[in-house]
This record gives structure tokens, C-alpha cells and sequence, in this order.
């Protein structure tokens, strides 16, 4: 006796076989060779803090236990950093996690999000899964359109605006003013979700205050990038109360493991290792900048842990990951026009980014004669 395949439900038959990054354990699969370098997921090359680690290797040990769900000390730890309080944070498993719960939130299935053209993609992903239409606005002068972002919020009724600032993957970086003025153009009853997953690598003096009271944004923040603990999955978002209470109701409780509770707990009282990190990634960003300069490469302004550059054009652009790849170093480009013409590398270890200089010096002058292939 055959059965027939239990089909899924429409809306899920109807998204596309995808995933949104390619992960370069996959590309080392596909070539059989292993990267030397490995700077295209804007990982840290610099790891967590060793306090983060040892408290992560002590947690290992009784890994058999559940995590806190209410993550109690951590929460008390983020609310005193942040001078908020206890109830006005959530956690995940990294911010994507969290875009998910977001979007399962405050937006009803057909409902609009408004988006960049190429910005950080899960967010896209979210949006398809639970039904929502989404709306994309192109990047302008290589920085996200905030006026054309709002005016698409206005056109579609959006529920949700999408913000990464700093932004990947531009690294582009609006202070609070500009901030402050783009959410007052956001029509009401419009959600800005403000993706802050770098904000450590930006101007503090600049950034946009936690305003916690305000029900018209929500704030996402990580551990995987200034902290090192990418792999961890850990992150959390603020908000006001009643918007914490809303995601109580349906996030996964025990989604977040007891080793990176522990790491992160310690690597949010390990400040020195935290300056320690940002002051070397803006050292690393402008060793990046003045290599770019050398080799006809314009750097984008950033102020993330990562440099983009623009090659000139999307087939430039390409030809590099190529090559770069076959040379056993790995980065990333851009999808979307305008910013194709880009890549992104993020900035590593001193020794790291030596040896990419190295490599990429290389590499340049041979791009001509690999788009001629």
C-alpha cells in the first residue's frame, strides 16, 4: 500500500528552497579545500573574553540541566548596563531569533513590512514565513534611504520598519538626531525595529538613547560580534513592558543554552577585553581603508566590525570573492544593486589581516585578466 506525501500548509509550500547565507562550511564542502582566512560572516576573529570562556567551560560541565528560562542573572546584568528595568528585556538565541519573534508579534499574515534592498536578509526570511508582504527600498549613496523608507511606510501601511544601525551591509551609521527624525516620520501604529547588533563599534556620544517608554521601536542587540559568541546564539532585545509581555506569551522559553547564558554573563562584566576588542577592530578598519586607497578600492565609511568596499562594478565585484575564494580566503558580496559593485570583509586578527593585505594585493591586478575568462 502507497501513502502519498502529507503535503505543508500552503503558505509554506509556496516559499522558496532557501536559506538566507550560504555558510562557508558549505563552500568548503563544495571546493574540498578549508579557508585560511575566514572573514566574511563578520564573525570576531578575536573570540570571547577568556572570562567568557572559562565560565563557558565550568557551565559545560552541567550542560545536563535546562537553562534558566527567565535568565534572572543575566537579565539583572543587561538591566543594570542599560539603566533599564528587568521587565523591559527578552532574549533569544541571537537576533535572529528574535526577528522572528518580532515579526510572529506585530505582524498579522498579508500585513507590509518595509525593508532595504540587500539589507541583513533573516529579517526577509521572517517576513515570508509568517505570511507577510514585504516592501524594499534601494540603498542611496550607499546608506539606507531613510526618506524613501518612510514614504514606503506611508504608501503600504506598514506594520514593521527594518533599521540595522550601524548597517550591514554598508557599515553606514546614522546618529540619534537622524534617528530620532526618521521614527517621527514613520506613520503611527508602525513598529521600527531598530537592529543595533554593532552598536558597540559606534560613536557612543552619537547613539540614539534607550528610550524604553517609547512604544514605537524596539531595540535588538547580540553577543555574537563585539562579544565574540556568534556561535553561542544569545541575544536580546528592549522594549516597553507591555511588549515584553507580548513576546512571553509565545517565545520559546528554554531556546536559549546554559553555556552561553553563562558566557554571556561573564563577558558583559569583562569590560576590558570589550575595549580591548573595538579599539583593535578600529584599528583594523583603517589599515583596511588605506589598503583599499592603495589598490583602487573605495572604502565605505563604517563603523561595524567589518570594511566594505567598492570594486567599481558588480562583475569586479565577483571576479574578487572568486579568486579570493580560490585562494583560500573567504568574504562576502552584496546581492542587490547598487551595492553588488561591493565587498565586505570583516577586519580580523593583526596577523590576519596582514596576511590578507598580502593576498589581496595579489589578487588585484589579476582581475582584469579573470573577467576576460
Amino acid at each position: 500500500m502507497s501513502h502519498h506525501p502529507i503535503p505543508p500548509t500552503p503558505l509554506v509550500a509556496g516559499l522558496p528552497a532557501t536559506v538566507p547565507f550560504v555558510a562557508p562550511e558549505a563552500l568548503q564542502r563544495q571546493s574540498g579545500r578549508t579557508f585560511r582566512l575566514r572573514l566574511g560572516a563578520n564573525e570576531s576573529n578575536f573570540g570571547p573574553s577568556p572570562r567568557a570562556l572559562a565560565a563557558m567551560r565550568e557551565a559545560a560541565g552541567r550542560v545536563n540541566w535546562y537553562c534558566d528560562p527567565e535568565s534572572y542573572d543575566l537579565r539583572a546584568a543587561v538591566a543594570a548596563l542599560h539603566g533599564v528595568a528587568t521587565y523591559e528585556i527578552v532574549f533569544g538565541s541571537g537576533i535572529d531569533d528574535l526577528l522572528g519573534l518580532v515579526v510572529r508579534t506585530y505582524l498579522s499574515p498579508g500585513e507590509t513590512a518595509v525593508t532595504s534592498l540587500g539589507a541583513y536578509p533573516t529579517f526577509n526570511y521572517h517576513v515570508a514565513g509568517y505570511g507577510g508582504r514585504l516592501e524594499r527600498v534601494p540603498y542611496r549613496d550607499d546608506r539606507n534611504d531613510l526618506e524613501a523608507l518612510a514614504a514606503a511606510a506611508h504608501q503600504h501601511h506598514a506594520r514593521i520598519v527594518y533599521l540595522a544601525n550601524p548597517d550591514n551591509p554598508t557599515g553606514s551609521w546614522y546618529a540619534a538626531e537622524v534617528i530620532r527624525a526618521f521614527q517621527d516620520a514613520l506613520p503611527e501604529g508602525c513598529l521600527l525595529m531598530l537592529d543595533e547588533a554593532y552598536i558597540e563599534f559606534a560613536p557612543a556620544d552619537e547613539a540614539l538613547p534607550l528610550d524604553i517608554g517609547d512604544p514605537r521601536s524596539i531595540r535588538l542587540r547580540t553577543f555574537s560580534k563585539a562579544h565574540g559568541m556568534a556561535g553561542a546564539r544569545i541575544g536580546y532585545a528592549l522594549g516597553p513592558a507591555e511588549m515584553m509581555s507580548a513576546f512571553d506569551r509565545i517565545t520559546l522559553h528554554f531556546g536559549i543554552n546554559r553555556v552561553a547564558q553563562e558566557g554571556a554573563l561573564a563577558a558583559l562584566a569583562d569590560t576590558t577585553y570589550l575595549t580591548y576588542v573595538v579599539d583593535e577592530v578600529a584599528r583594523g578598519r583603517e589599515e583596511y581603508a588605506a589598503l583599499g586607497r592603495e589598490l583602487g578600492l573605495t572604502p565605505l565609511p563604517s563603523h561595524t566590525n567589518f570594511v566594505t568596499f567598492d570594486t567599481g562594478s558588480p562583475a569586479r565585484a565577483k571576479a574578487l570573492v572568486a579568486e579570493l575564494a580560490r585562494r583560500d580566503v573567504f568574504i562576502r558580496m552584496p546581492g542587490a544593486p547598487p551595492l553588488d559593485r561591493c565587498i565586505r570583509v570583516t577586519v580580523g586578527l593583526a596577523e590576519e589581516r596582514a596576511a590578507f593585505a598580502d593576498i589581496l594585493r595579489a589578487t588585484v591586478p589579476e582581475i582584469p585578466e579573470i573577467e576576460n575568462r
